[in-house]
């Protein structure tokens, strides 16, 4: 097992070059600039700045210089928010988008495993149909599109939960439940999926018939056989189903206003704040490729049949 995490850490390195190589290039050829202002610049402060921040060098140059710094731990300084640095904003964005991600998954996860598994029990009944009616709903209406729906009929109209911001002081913990089931909504419909053709298959294996004729209750036989057996799936897709709710973060702490990396990423995209923008992509990146070896070693545990030593 250890030897197979280190492999996956290795690979990691060039996976994150390639991320970052290809995410720095493409913000260069994409137009305009940090100092692009409304107003006219003097060429003069212009020149100045482009050399401050070394952006009058060649582009390889530039990229050169940012690895160096990267590998030391420097993510570089903000171009807009002249009073910090980018590791600092990064320090103030990232737990609210893991706060949020975490809550989002961890709702996702109990709610699509329940439904799931209600489903497959209670097959082709109104029940199941009920489940796989909402799975679909679920699936096809994006978090972008079904935010600005919760907090309109939820927060405007009804009043029930606020619909920015993160003010724990007036509103407590209420301030996370919009965002957090915009997120969580299209993973329930996907785990509830998964969980309920995963657990039909299961159900109807040569070794749950015969923990059945051996006279085990149909709870013990649920519990302690299929629902081990039927998870495994589930686990399988923890890895990209984390990367989703962390790329859907990217909008949804813009569409409620939370000051996370999701806000800070959409704000430096748009003022073309280089820094900011690459600090981002390799903390996600990061998180990515850490949520993927995670689950690839729960799945390990899970199915003794699984050996990742070789």
């Amino acid at each position: 097992m250890f030897a197979f995490v280190l492999r996956r850490l290795l690979v990691a390195i060039p996976t994150i070059i390639v991320i970052t190589a290809v995410a720095f290039f493409m913000m260069k050829v994409a137009p305009g600039g940090p100092f692009d202002l409304e107003r006219p610049m003097p060429e003069e402060i212009r020149e100045r700045l482009l050399a401050e921040y070394g952006l009058d060098q060649p582009v390889w140059k530039q990229y050169i210089d940012y690895m160096a710094g990267l590998v030391q731990g420097d993510f570089g300084p903000s171009l807009k928010f002249l009073d910090k640095d980018v590791a600092e904003l990064i320090g103030e964005g990232l737990p609210v988008s893991l706060m949020i991600g975490a809550l989002a998954m961890l709702v996702a996860v109990v709610l699509g495993t329940f439904l799931g598994a209600i489903a497959a029990l209670r097959q082709n009944t109104s029940g199941d149909f009920a489940v796989m009616s909402f799975a679909m709903i679920g699936v096809s209406i994006p978090p972008l599109v079904m935010g600005p729906i919760l907090a309109l009929v939820l927060g405007v109209y009804m009043g029930i939960f606020p619909t920015g911001g993160l003010n724990y002081s007036r509103f407590g913990l209420s301030v996370l439940v919009l965002p957090v089931i915009t997120l969580a909504l299209p993973q329930i419909a996907i785990i509830a999926r998964l969980m309920r053709a995963s657990m039909i298959e299961v159900i109807r294996s040569n070794y749950i018939r015969t923990a059945r004729a051996k006279g085990l209750s149909a709870s013990a036989v649920i519990i302690r056989h299929a629902l081990r057996a039927a998870v495994l799936p589930l686990v399988s897709y923890l890895g990209p189903a984390s990367a989703a709710v962390i790329s859907g973060s990217l909008v949804i702490e813009r569409v409620f206003q939370l000051p996370g990396m999701g806000a800070y990423f959409v704000d430096a995209a748009l003022q073309r704040d280089y820094t900011l923008v690459m600090g981002v992509v390799v903390v996600y990146a990061s998180l990515i490729i850490i949520l993927n070896l995670v689950a690839d070693v729960i799945y390990s545990i899970l199915n003794p049949r699984v050996s990742y030593d070789s």
